[in-house]
């Protein structure tokens, strides 16, 4: 009989055992030695299908009859790592999400950012599984960004992505001359197998790790961001008219002369989003919210279309933007510039005297915003009330204030609601003409941002619900409530923190039919307003948090306190935006025999989940490295700060004003033998019986600055901690310092 897949799978089957070697295979397919080679290849074939899994020692076995899990490794720089699967589980137990955690023997040659399949061998009693990798599906990377080293035959790549942690080898041939000590990206050409390391080629020198002006480019590099766009998708945008004209503007509502601004930041160059607003009878509002109609240019799996799916949103560096669309998109017809015509969807929405909802309206529109207006510029006229600026845009002052006052109700019913308002300050950082960072400063939050977010939320919510009574397949924006483990650990800290800020937590949090209702976070946050752990209560409740994604399925948003949400008003930078508009616009025209179906949708919803995943890590290490390039000439400097975080190894301390966060190391702390209490977020001086613990105010001393590790090491200088009575000392044994 000849060979084939089909015979192979039906040979598995019928296996008494879940494994078999290859050469107990040949033996039962009746093969001879010649045949070895197309076995092989067949079963490769297989596993890249995902049907068949393979071990080591040569083993096979099909993948229904094992424990597995497939999807992208998340490595730690101390060489273990976790599995994050394709698709979440419900049924999986508690632990990361049901994530699987992988020791650093059985990582097998998997790096960070390849998609894996690990096979489940236990599950710990706190619902965490572990297992170990058992085959690379795909690899994450084709190129490295590191620091070169010598090496006895030529040259390594050290990472600057501590998750990976293979070195990259490098032949004297294939270093083009390239010095030890730069910055360098270099290609793969071998990964790392048994025995072997992997091996590369340089492809550029970026500079010394001195210069901020590589930061861009490594940052880029790291996390595989494309800075340009491909050939096709320029020459595709070519074909994209400059400016609206009147015969594209036929078939729409035309609100040319309703007063509409844009409000943005001072550097945005994208404007997505306008608003305009009226008065009605009875103290009612009438509230627009105009969309860039970029379904308008972009259609259905154009060259365009699929580039800006693939990048899946915009990336902000802090000198830099990776945009979804080409600037003659972006920055061109698609943004609502002032004084110029554009195709907008626009949400027409009426509220009575208290907020509530009383009707809407979804329609295509064309629009001519009268002014871009800034968050500082609205925060001049709403809060300073400053002469000049007002006397500037006198004839739009009394639509400012009646949006502050609808605001104000909107946002005064959502979290009525039980919406849950973090309020965690966030770094501008300043940076000179090199890029070098001169300040961080804390980014001001004001009413103008407020107004912005209050419109655009129920403009979401409002094409949210329009979609979900319509019964059409979209995506949705969800948030899954946390999982009560965590909760319940969140819950026992703060308690102990401070009996002022959560008297009765447990009935709050958690109710007795194990539900928890997000008011009761809002709740908690209003107690600790204002407090001194204000900021740390807010910051481990979001780390306690799940986090939002993109789904075909309406599971809520839990931390808004919404049924039912999507994202619809930024189709510029987000990709299921773009999405939502082109079901709605298919909606308005009865041509739904277009669309796409569910099973269409919940690919793109998990690649834009996995997309925006990834522009937040790469956001986050860019303003960590210039946070770390700021402390560069501070050694010696001290500064007022808190503990955010404790461990085995030492404190997480964040300093006050600049936001900058550092380790003391438990090896540094010389006037005590300190344990590590786990349950209780601290470390215990054995002999003084000094408790050092989340939130507590310290001093410290800056120590030293690492850019490569992008680590700031702090000496403490000073600590309000409690001291414990001898006795509870007993309790606990822990890892001590020495």
């Amino acid at each position: 009989m000849k060979l084939s897949k089909q015979r192979i799978l039906e040979e598995l089957q019928e296996l008494k055992s879940d494994t078999i070697r290859i050469r107990d295979l040949m033996k039962l397919l009746g093969l001879s030695r010649p045949d070895r080679f197309q076995l092989r290849e067949l079963l490769d074939e297989l596993a890249k299908e995902g049907r068949v899994i393979r071990l080591r020692n040569n083993r096979y076995g099909l993948t229904r009859e094992m424990p597995v899990v497939t999807g992208r490794l998340q490595g730690h720089r101390d060489g273990y790592g976790f599995v994050i699967p394709d698709q979440a589980d419900p049924s999986s137990p508690a632990g990361r999400d049901g994530d699987v955690f992988i020791r650093s023997p059985h990582m097998d040659n998997a790096m960070h950012g390849d998609r894996v399949t690990a096979r489940i061998e236990r599950v710990k009693p706190g619902g965490l599984r572990e297992g170990r990798i058992v085959s690379v599906r795909e690899r994450g990377h084709k190129q490295i960004t590191g620091r070169l080293e010598e090496d006895r035959k030529g040259l390594k790549l050290v990472p600057t992505d501590s998750r990976i942690t293979q070195n990259i080898f490098i032949a004297s041939a294939d270093g083009h001359g390239a010095d030890s000590g730069k910055i360098a990206i270099v290609e793969i050409l071998d990964y790392p197998t048994n025995g072997a390391s992997a091996r590369g080629r340089i492809v550029k020198v970026l500079g010394g790790l001195d210069d901020p002006r590589i930061d861009t480019e490594l940052i880029l590099n790291e996390f595989g961001l494309p800075p340009l766009f491909p050939a096709r998708v320029r020459q595709e945008t070519e074909q994209i008219p400059d400016s609206v004209t009147d015969s594209m503007c036929e078939g729409r509502r035309d609100l040319r002369n309703l007063p509409t601004v844009t409000v943005d930041g001072e550097q945005a160059k994208d404007f997505d989003d306008a608003i305009s607003i009226q008065s009605l009878p009875r103290n009612q509002f009438r509230l627009f919210v105009h969309i860039a109609d970029v379904a308008a240019y972009v259609n259905w799996d154009t060259v365009l279309d699929l580039e800006a799916r693939f990048r899946g949103t915009s990336v902000y560096l802090p000198n830099a933007v990776v945009p979804m669309f080409p600037e003659k998109l972006s920055n061109g017809i698609c943004s609502l510039k002032p004084k110029e015509n554009r195709l907008t969807l626009t949400a027409e929405m009426v509220f009575d005297s208290q907020g509530q909802p009383l009707d809407y309206q979804l329609y295509e529109s064309v629009i001519r915003s009268e002014e871009r207006m800034t968050y500082t510029a609205l925060k001049e006229i709403l809060v300073d009330r400053d002469p000049a600026v007002c006397q500037r845009y006198q004839a739009l002052l009394e639509d400012f204030r009646l949006m502050e006052v609808l605001c104000l109700k909107l946002r005064h019913r959502r979290l009525a609601m039980g919406s849950i308002d973090f309020d965690l300050p966030e770094p501008q950082i300043l940076l000179d003409v090199l890029g070098q960072p001169t300040a961080i400063l804390r980014e001001e939050r004001t009413i103008a941002h407020q107004i912005i977010e209050e419109f655009m939320l129920v403009a979401n919510q409002t094409v949210a619900g329009h979609l979900t009574r319509l019964g059409l397949p979209t995506i949705y924006r969800i948030h899954e409530p946390p999982d009560p483990k965590k909760i319940e650990a969140f819950r026992l800290f703060v308690q102990g923190l401070s009996g002022m800020i959560l008297r009765s937590p447990k009935g709050e949090i958690q109710k007795t039919d194990n539900t928890m209702r997000p008011k009761s976070f809002q709740t908690l946050l209003e107690h600790a307003k204002g407090s001194p752990h204000e900021r740390l209560i807010n910051h481990l409740l979001l780390r306690s948090m799940k986090q939002a994604r993109y789904s075909t399925q309406n599971l809520g948003h839990f931390g808004l306190a919404f049924d039912c949400y999507t994202h619809f008003t930024s189709p510029i930078r987000r990709y299921p935006d773009l999405v939502v508009h082109r079901i709605l616009k298919e909606a308005l025209k009865a041509t739904l025999h277009r669309g796409k179906t569910r099973g269409d949708l919940e690919p793109i919803a998990e690649h834009a989940s996995e997309r925006e995943r990834l522009s937040m890590e790469a956001e986050r290490e860019a303003v960590k490295l210039k946070k770390v390039r700021f402390m560069r000439d501070k050694p010696g400097e001290e500064f007022s700060g808190f503990i955010t975080g404790v461990t085995a190894f030492g404190l997480f301390i964040e300093l006050e004003e600049i936001f900058v966060e550092g380790l003391v190391p438990i090896t540094s702390l010389q006037d005590d033998d300190y344990l590590y209490l786990q349950d209780k977020h601290c470390l215990l001086g054995k002999r003084h019986r000094r408790m050092l613990r989340v939130a507590d105010p310290v001093k410290v001393r800056v120590e030293r600055v690492d850019l490569e590790k992008r680590q700031v090491e702090f000496a403490l200088l000073q600590a309000r901690g409690k001291s414990l009575p001898a006795p509870s000392l007993k309790r606990y044994s822990g890892r001590r310092r020495r």
